[in-house]
């Protein structure tokens, strides 16, 4: 076995991984129980789309790749920011 071929069996491996843990956290975002649940829930699966893009980018040897997760990141870190801001809006109005 080269390296190369190595490589490609890590990264594929890896990327098979991180689909488990986004599905698994897509049933966390869904099935609650809390809003912080799914908040957490969501951030982490930005994060693990990220880590997908990067590998894939490694993987297929596209520098593009790299910028797409850098954009992503951005938008992923507004997001949060937007979902935090209307928990803590509905955490003030129900008191």
């Amino acid at each position: 076995m080269s390296v190369e071929n190595a490589y490609t069996t890590l990264y594929s491996l890896s990327l098979l991984v991180i689909a488990v843990l986004i599905a698994a956290m897509i049933y966390r975002s869904i099935k609650g129980p809390q809003i912080t649940d799914r908040l957490l829930s969501v951030n982490m699966i930005n994060t693990l789309v990220i880590v997908a893009f990067l590998i894939l980018g490694a993987l297929l040897d596209e520098a593009y790749l790299t910028d797409v997760a850098i954009i992503y990141a951005l938008i992923s870190f507004v997001s949060t920011l937007v979902f935090a801001s209307v928990y803590i809006r509905r955490k003030k109005g129900g008191k």
